[in-house]
């Protein structure tokens, strides 16, 4: 898998707004095309991963909550959401990420691992991503992020040296730009959307920043 810049920096900004408090979130993946089968015999789609080699591509990040982290009703709400908008643009909830509260902490949490798997069961290449705290500093220098998958029904940590960012020079310079520019400000996660339906939780604001400054 690799992460847009778009996905990285709206993750690192979702962080910084929110600095004192652990924040979650969902990863887009862009829909594959279904292969056609011969007529007259009705097979079950391929999962959208399995249709080619090359590596899934996270197009975009949706900030989902900040606080406390729970499988709650709310959470029900903003999935239904994003699977609508998803469907609208062809996109595909494809991962989830995290950043816990306490500095040191790093490792998913029942939270986590629940809502992932639940990603997991219609998504055949999910990834789980959690946020490493000690790396995150306003020069965005190394990758802040541990990527698990899934494999035989528990995640793995995959080696924390392979570079998990599409154009990471061009995710560092940017997410460096955005927080110096205190972007995150004008970030809005559901949770925000919640208190008033008017926040848009796609964020356009922040993505058309991003792509001015590609």
């Amino acid at each position: 898998m690799k992460l847009s810049t778009q996905a990285y920096c709206k993750m690192v900004l979702h962080g910084a707004k929110y600095p004192h408090c652990a924040v979650n979130g969902l990863l887009v993946a862009e829909k594959q095309q279904q292969p056609h089968h011969s007529r007259g015999r009705e097979r079950d789609p391929l999962p959208p991963a399995s249709a080619g080699a090359s590596p899934a591509l996270f197009v975009d990040c949706i900030p989902l909550f900040h606080g406390t982290l729970a499988l709650t009703p709310m959470l029900e709400v903003a999935l239904t959401l994003i699977d609508s908008w998803c469907k609208e643009n062809s996109y595909v909830i494809a991962g989830y990420y995290q950043a816990n509260e306490r500095l040191k902490d790093a490792s998913p949490n029942q939270v986590a691992e629940k809502v992932a798997s639940r990603i997991a069961e219609g998504y055949s290449d999910p990834a789980l991503i959690m946020v490493d705290n000690t790396k995150f500093t306003m020069e965005c220098i190394v990758p802040a992020v541990h990527v698990y998958e899934h494999h035989e029904n528990k995640w793995r940590c995959k080696d924390p040296h392979f570079d998990y960012c599409e154009d990471w020079s061009e995710a560092q310079r940017i997410s460096a730009s955005l927080l110096d520019s205190r972007s995150y400000e004008t970030l809005v996660d559901f949770d925000n959307h919640l208190d008033d339906i008017r926040n848009d939780w796609t964020n356009p604001e922040i993505n058309r920043a991003v792509l001015h400054l590609c």
